[in-house]
């Protein structure tokens, strides 16, 4: 059983097990996501431009290669795989490896690319940017993009100078988006298409760490991985911290629920992101979390169609 021990007003918990999940190191793993159709689990190495697959029982393993830098990923409903590249977003076919790209970023920097993206339960991608190195006091280039249906982009958001873990509530709806840089979690709230609002929902400047990838529980609260605390946290609804999972992992990146229940938390993390660096023996491999007493929610999947004119 999870044995809680209290810290301030978190609730630590102890998982029942943790296992190394990939065999595969990682210098930037990321973007972890369950597949129920094939009791699989993607992950991104993005620094390589690697994607990878391995089933949760038989443990095959494939991965799939595109040009490094890669931000995110997410599943079509066609069986493609919406990535975001560096400057682009595409539609990827893992079987043949056929690209059908769908828009680019509206501004060029050697330091700005595509970072974490997520489908929506409309079927649109929310894909954020991340722009690095930058003087003090520049502002930061790209920001916040979706990508329609109809496979059309616009930028929603600008200002934001780490995007991360972007993630529709399960219930509400309501999007989440982290900030790495600015250490806090917003939540958006649109009065039309072309107004979109951020509050702060979650500062995470106490906690010693920027909030990184993000997922939702079946009880609708919000995991974040702490990148620089090796942690993991959970908040409810309120933007109250109610739990904490400590980690062997030196910079946990992002998490995702799965396994047949899903009650299993799996986590990637970084060995050397080209900032951040950590030689732990887990360190840039994918753990695998069992008996937090949590149940995850299947995510969404993209329903984009573009035309072909």
């Amino acid at each position: 059983m999870t044995r809680p021990d209290h810290q301030e007003n978190a609730q630590f918990l102890i998982p029942d097990e943790i296992h190394c999940f990939s065999h595969e190191k990682s210098a930037l793993g990321e973007c972890p996501l369950w597949d129920v159709r094939t009791e699989s689990v993607w992950w991104l190495d993005c620094r390589r431009g690697v994607i990878h697959k391995k089933h949760t029982r038989t443990g095959s393993h494939v991965q799939l290669e595109l040009p490094a830098p890669l931000g995110s990923v997410a599943f079509n409903m066609d069986g493609r795989l919406v990535v975001a590249l560096k400057e682009e977003i595409a539609l990827l076919d893992p079987e043949t490896g056929q690209i059908q790209r769908l828009g680019r970023l509206d501004e060029q920097h050697p330091n700005l690319r595509f970072n974490d993206g997520a489908a929506l339960p409309d079927g649109r991608f929310l894909v954020g940017t991340m722009h690095t190195f930058r003087l003090p006091g520049e502002k930061a280039l790209g920001g916040l993009y979706m990508v329609e249906t109809d496979g059309h982009m616009s930028c929603i958001d600008r200002g934001l100078g780490v995007v991360n873990g972007p993630v529709a509530h399960p219930f509400t709806g309501v999007i989440h988006v982290a900030d790495s840089e600015a250490r806090q979690i917003y939540r958006y709230t649109h009065t039309d298409e072309e107004h979109w609002e951020r509050q702060i929902f979650v500062d995470t400047q106490a906690l010693e760490s920027s909030p990184d990838g993000c997922c939702f529980d079946a009880k609708g609260g919000l995991w974040t991985a702490l990148v620089r605390k090796g942690q993991l946290a959970r908040f409810d609804d309120h933007g109250q911290l109610t739990h904490l999972v400590r980690v062997p992992l030196t910079h946990p990146t992002a998490l995702c629920f799965g396994g047949d229940e899903m009650t299993d938390l799996f986590v990637t993390s970084i060995s050397d992101s080209g900032r951040l660096r950590a030689d732990g023996p887990w360190d840039g491999h994918v753990l695998r979390l069992r008996g937090l007493g949590f149940q995850g929610v299947e995510r969404p999947i993209c329903r984009i169609q573009p035309s072909l004119g």
